[in-house]
């Protein structure tokens, strides 16, 4: 497993968390959005939470299971932030869609990897039978 800071997806969610505490401070005195503020934050959160329980994990199946729960997260902020029209102008919207969709892009590709990767027979060895 690669080291958890050169992980694309974690260091993209990263990135999103921060943009997400700073859009969500221009939203939050408006009363509709107090609701919306608190779980776009803990969903942002998740992104990040998610993958880094996941990468302290000892098997590859409980990794995949954390990726896999961090790709919701990162699916739910995303559909928040389209919700969040209202309040935010369309260009941070597009923006912060499209980073969500990269994160969702790589924790896709990984956990299809990890889940190929896991259900593949153990190779043979080679060689000599021992005696």
């Amino acid at each position: 497993q690669e080291s958890l800071e050169n992980f694309g997806a974690y260091r993209l969610a990263m990135e999103l968390f921060d943009l997400v505490v700073e859009d969500m401070s221009k939203v939050e005195r408006h009363p509709q959005t107090y609701r919306l503020v608190g779980q776009q934050v803990a969903s942002a959160d998740s992104i990040c939470s998610n993958i880094e329980e996941g990468h302290g994990r000892e098997t590859t199946k409980d990794y995949t299971h954390f990726l896999a729960m961090s790709r919701g997260s990162a699916r739910e902020t995303r559909g928040r932030y389209i919700r969040m029209n209202h309040w935010l102008p369309p260009a941070t919207i597009a923006d912060r869609v499209r980073r969500c969709d990269a994160i969702l892009g790589i924790l896709s590709k990984t956990i299809v990897s990890l889940r190929r990767k896991s259900a593949s027979p153990a190779p043979r060895p080679t060689g000599p039978s021992p005696v």
